[in-house]
């Protein structure tokens, strides 16, 4: 049977210069689907933290630096330039076969010669202890690990590794909760652990609300992960869409209702948390120009359509600022909301994870999250040919009349905001889709030109 590795005393010595890991994760983290740096070489590893977290196990956050950064944090606890990643290593003399997908290497030498090393999240034994630390708050080393006193989490719940491609990295227990582990890591509490906390203290039911989750106070202070109440018998607001579309249904009342929902968890928003005042258009339109003029300079596909785009932003100045700036989503589309039963359910707080966390922390205009959600329809509305413009136009005029009814007031009625922060949207979608997803530049491609010429 494979043997855990009795970690060696010498283990420190990582730190200088991350002898034994350093070849390893060169190679290996460009090629994970959360490493944000995939466009920039990786000129240096760092090692900021590691703690054993429990035999056989080491938590590290690492620094990955880039031509120019320095992966030394200031005295005062600053970040270093570059970015940060926390990674949860297994440390084995003999993997079991099962944990093949999750090596990383063997460790050639240092303290940890000939020790295989690998991901522990894939190792369910990793996965369990992980949750049985969640379960009884206390401290490993700068790691905190506290809980909801008033909320029992069972012990021996069974794990599984989500195999979603997303910016994070996902458990779900028994399919009775979900952890997820954070990746990149950035100074100051996570907006997902702080949103759906406040949401809860608020009473809205739209958000499941943290159960447990943990953080580090070295080299920074920083949310690691939140476990959540898993809705195991939801589905997605992206694969309902698709099935509505490949079966020719309609989707109209169910887009309806996830307009009410937005609404209903954007003014618990504005009760959890400090509201501004009217939006600050002139600022916001330099923004938006100067995102638009950084994805023409990458996308050349782009460039014709730039001075009709600079009107839809140039409009903001004279009309309507709209609703005062609050915290929003932030990342708002079909894949981050859940329909169980008849109800619609909001996850996934954290926001663009390659924004400043500052950012995400601040208010925004709620027509962001609205813009994001209607530029979802379209998205899904021409996944298959012949593709479906009609559909996409149904659901966001009933997505937009089902969050009138609940807010109060008719995001359509501000035409000149909704098209300025769609178009936003859609340049930020041309430039995610030429770096990562080439044969999806279409889809926003058809936007741009759309609103470009039209300005619908």
């Amino acid at each position: 049977m494979p043997k855990t590795a009795s970690l060696r005393p010498d283990l420190p010595r990582l730190a200088e210069p991350m002898e034994s890991l350093g070849g390893l994760l060169r190679d290996w983290l460009p090629r994970q689907r959360w490493f944000a740096g995939k466009d920039r070489p990786v000129t240096e590893l760092g090692l900021l933290s590691m703690t054993e977290l429990f035999p056989g196990c080491l938590h590290l956050l690492v620094h990955a630096g880039h031509a120019g950064h320095t992966g030394v944090p200031s005295p005062g606890g600053t970040p270093p330039a570059g970015d940060c990643y926390q990674l949860l290593l297994g440390v084995r003399e003999q993997p079991a076969p099962r944990l093949g997908r999750a090596l990383i290497g063997r460790v050639q030498d240092g303290p940890l010669a000939g020790l295989t090393v690998y991901d522990a999240l894939h190792d369910p034994r990793s996965a369990q202890l992980l949750l049985d630390r969640l379960r009884h708050p206390g401290s490993a080393g700068p790691l905190r690990f506290d809980c909801d006193p008033d909320h029992q989490v069972p012990a021996g719940l069974v794990p599984r590794l989500l195999d979603a491609e997303q910016s994070n990295s996902s458990l779900v227990y028994g399919d009775e909760y979900i952890l997820k582990v954070f990746r990149r890591i950035q100074p100051g509490v996570n907006p997902d652990l702080e949103v759906p906390g406040a949401l809860a203290r608020q009473g809205c039911h739209r958000v499941p609300a943290p159960v447990a989750w943990f953080q580090t106070k070295h080299p920074f202070k920083a949310t690691l992960g939140v476990l959540q109440p898993y809705l195991r018998d939801a589905s997605d607001g992206w694969t309902l869409g698709l099935n509505a579309l490949a079966a020719g249904d309609d989707f109209t009342v169910q887009a309806r209702a996830l307009g009410a929902a937005t609404a209903e968890v954007h003014l618990a928003l504005a009760s959890a948390f400090p509201v501004g005042g009217p939006g600050e258009n002139g600022q916001t339109a330099a923004a938006m120009i100067e995102r638009l003029d950084a994805a023409a300079h990458c996308v050349p596909a782009l460039r014709p359509f730039v001075p009709g785009l600079r009107t839809a932003f140039a409009a903001l100045t004279s009309c309507d600022p709209g609703p005062p700036a609050q915290r929003i989503h932030g990342d708002l589309h079909l894949g981050q909301v859940l329909r169980a039963g008849r109800d619609w359910f909001v996850i996934d707080f954290e926001g663009e994870p390659s924004r400043p966390l500052s950012e995400r922390r601040s208010a925004h205009s709620p027509v962001r999250d609205i813009a994001g959600m209607l530029r979802s329809f379209d998205y899904a509305a021409r996944q298959r040919r012949p593709w479906r413009p009609e559909w996409a136009r149904r659901c966001r005029e009933a997505y937009c009349a089902g969050y009138a009814a609940r807010a109060g007031w008719d995001p359509r009625k501000k035409h000149g905001l909704l098209r300025a922060y769609e178009t936003d949207r859609a340049v930020y979608e041309v430039l995610y889709e030429a770096r990562h997803r080439p044969d999806w530049l279409p889809v926003p491609m058809a936007a741009i030109e759309r609103l470009a010429v039209r300005g619908d």
